[in-house]
């Protein structure tokens, strides 16, 4: 079984050792192949040599140390060797051809699946995180130890993350809680869920943390109290009834605790059931007669009574739960179950793995993965997508036949009729519920019985107003496609003709607009004409700009102007003087360019435009990628020493959602020089807000201040100016 620390054993000063994995493996695997791990250890001692990681230990101490705890949890020889040269292949020379031939394509395969896009160029970090992790979580569903590699690299990725600056650590920290805890939890791994969550938690607020591990140490003396007494009084019950029992008490964990002050609206000191009572006997009959035992003893809270025995959860685990009154009138869940489901409900898939190896193993029913690739093009709303199956617990209902359906709490009979097949979901006009012909947006409840009543025409077709209420991934993936398949023809047909008109009317013919736009499809990394064309119609990408590339790679003279990229901000030039000085240029206009909005301090760069003077971009603009490739528009420029005033730029603000939050982050702005000119807020169902701000700054030299105090505003993890390359 894992330990959350390095056993006794280990006295390497970077942790576990080579030697350690191979004795943890061949507890479980006698007849394993130790000789196997130990050129997969040195294959990757040798690829990673000379490399050190921001702790300053050597690199090949964290493949060694993630290896050491999946041997701890019985993975197989192919599993531990993947661990130890899970970074090779994006890390080092090594190529996934070079792990094929030396090791095995499976090994390959697994090593793939954890290994990041970096090759790749995406228009934002965000998309590249994102999809990564859709990488990642597709790989997953082939075979699951691609995830639970992942998990384990990440772990051992946070417990080291205070050698990282502090914004990156928050960075790290917020895509571990939001991806990787409830990936963990999926996977039944509990163990490692409650750890993410709470090194995470204590990342993104130290604050919060601090309070309530000292509120948890004020009042152990009474729970250790409260908990002996439960444990003797319930131990003396079942001994009179002939039930051998193992029982434990325990606390809640911080994040766990917090998530109930967040969700309940309550303090601390208002939170009371934060203690709950494990109950470990032989059989799942002892189980059940434990549950009676508990009920006639305490009075049970109504409506917490769970039976995962009876239907196991998605993630496998079994357990019963109930609430009761316990001693001293205070609320108390208890959980019942065998050890087995025990050793299953802390270690989940990856004990799983062990005893159920074979086709079956990797496969995991929780997320229609195939749907959200097949119907997700864009990686980011396939994270939006495969955050909605993460964040939802379940309810059951049942189909006229008596079938039992598990679906996300909050689910509507619109989501029932899209997970028993797509044609159904999108031909649904009608339901009963429990025999009741109820609206489309019922919320289902455990228990229900659920007919979906079907249109037989022909032009049968989903609503888009269904967008507004269903829950799960599956119906919102395959209403979106309906429509984006919808949305193509009319896109392609905008895209053709607006860029049609452009190009006509500087003079060209239909055969030759045709050869030009088939030029400058790679230029803007689309696959084809028509994906170029639907990127028009879309909005994607303007239509003067693409019409602008394919002249310029056509004619030595651009005609159109730069598209709405170079517009320039709010500030401009006034009486005080010009906002930029274009060197060598004294009669060409400089202007701000909107997506990355520098102001005085920033390393600058010109980029001459076609008719509007010169764009001037931050160094670190993320535009400069493709500006780049002309490098004789680029030119020097800098800022006039004598100038302050009419600049502004946009800040983007990252906190879980509370009580004037915007009146505090607005507070520090005026206070700092500043002046919002304008905002957005979007605030999700999980109370974190992105606040977008454009500021006018009497005095720029402010603006790090700026950041800085309202990075310590209670709530708030992240602070960046828009248009920046962030790690």
């Amino acid at each position: 079984m894992y330990q959350s620390t390095p056993s006794s054993a280990t006295t390497d000063p970077y942790g576990a050792t080579i030697e350690d994995v191979i004795d943890e493996f061949l507890v479980h695997y006698p007849e394993g192949d130790a000789a196997f791990l130990r050129r997969a250890h040195e294959t990757a001692r040798l690829a990673h040599e000379g490399q050190k990681r921001k702790t300053g230990h050597p690199y090949i101490a964290h493949p060694v140390n993630v290896t050491h705890m999946l041997a701890e949890y019985g993975l197989d020889e192919e599993t531990l060797a993947a661990a130890l040269l899970h970074d090779t292949v994006e890390d080092t020379d090594l190529t996934l051809d070079d792990l094929t031939r030396d090791f095995s394509p499976q090994i390959a395969r697994l090593i793939d699946g954890v290994t990041k896009l970096d090759r790749i160029r995406y228009s934002t970090p965000q998309k590249a995180q994102a999809a990564t992790i859709r990488k990642m979580v597709v790989a997953m569903a082939q075979d699951v130890r691609v995830l639970i590699i992942k998990l384990f690299d990440r772990l051992h990725n946070i417990r080291t993350v205070s050698a990282l600056r502090p914004e990156k650590q928050r960075r790290v920290a917020r895509e571990t809680l939001d991806i990787y805890a409830p990936l963990a939890h999926r996977l039944g791994i509990q163990e490692i869920k409650h750890e993410l969550e709470d090194r995470c938690f204590a990342i993104l607020h130290p604050g919060p943390t601090t309070e309530i591990e000292h509120k948890l140490a004020a009042r152990s003396p009474e729970r250790e109290a409260f908990i002996e007494k439960m444990i003797t009084e319930l131990g003396g019950i079942l001994s009179d009834a002939g039930i051998d029992a193992e029982i434990t008490g325990r606390p809640k964990h911080n994040y766990s605790i917090y998530r109930k002050m967040v969700d309940q609206d309550r303090t601390f000191e208002e939170i009371h059931d934060i203690i709950g009572i494990r109950v470990i006997v032989a059989t799942v009959a002892d189980c059940y007669a434990v549950l009676g035992l508990v009920h006639n003893h305490w009075t049970p809270v109504v409506g917490r009574l769970k039976d995962y025995i009876a239907v196991k959860k998605f993630n496998l685990y079994q357990s019963l739960h109930t609430t009761i009154i316990g001693p001293d009138g205070k609320p108390l869940e208890v959980q019942i179950r065998t050890p087995e489901m025990h050793h299953l409900a802390e270690s989940g898939v990856a004990a799983h793995w062990r005893y159920k190896e074979g086709a079956d193993a990797g496969v995991l029913d929780w997320v229609d993965l195939r749907a959200l690739t097949e119907d997700t093009d864009d990686p980011e709303e396939f994270l939006d997508s495969l955050k909605l199956d993460l964040y939802t617990d379940e309810v059951f209902v049942l189909t006229p036949a008596g079938d039992v359906k598990s679906m996300a709490r909050g689910a509507t009979a619109v989501d029932f009729a899209y997970a028993i097949h797509t044609d159904v979901g999108h031909r649904c006009v009608g339901a009963r519920i429990n025999g009741r012909l109820l609206p489309l947006s019922t919320p289902l409840e455990s228990g229900d019985t659920v007919e979906v009543i079907t249109s037989k025409a022909q032009d049968a077709a989903p609503s888009r107003d269904w967008l507004k209420f269903v829950t799960t991934s599956r119906a919102r993936s395959k209403i979106k496609a309906w429509f984006t398949r919808e949305r193509r023809i009319q896109a392609l047909s905008d895209g053709r003709s607006a860029l049609s008109t452009l190009l006509k009317k500087e003079g060209y013919g239909s055969e030759e607009r045709s050869s030009m736009l088939e030029a400058v499809v790679g230029e803007f990394g689309k696959g084809d004409l028509e994906t170029l064309l639907m990127a028009v119609g879309e909005h994607e990408l303007s239509a003067e700009t693409v019409a602008q590339k394919a002249i310029r790679l056509t004619q030595p003279e651009p005609v159109i102007p730069d598209d709405e990229l170079f517009t320039p901000t709010r500030s401009r030039d006034t009486a005080e003087g010009p906002l930029v000085v274009v060197e060598g240029m004294d009669d060409m206009l400089g202007r701000l360019a909107q997506c990355c909005s520098p102001i005085p301090g920033d390393d600058i760069v010109g980029y001459v435009t076609v008719g509007r003077g010169v764009s001037v971009h931050r160094s670190d603009c993320a535009n400069l990628a493709y500006l780049e490739g002309e490098p004789e528009r680029i030119v020097d420029v800098s800022w006039p020493k004598d100038r302050v005033g009419g600049y502004s730029t946009w800040l983007q603000v990252e906190a879980i959602d509370r009580t004037q939050l915007l009146r505090d982050v607005t507070q520090i702005v005026t206070e700092t020089g500043g002046n919002i000119s304008a905002s957005s807020t979007v605030t999700g169902s999980d109370r974190f807000a992105i606040l977008k701000y454009e500021i006018e700054l009497a005095d720029p030299s402010q603006l790090p201040r700026m950041i800085a105090d309202i990075e310590e505003v209670d709530g708030v993890y992240s602070v960046f100016r828009i248009g920046e390359v962030r790690e």
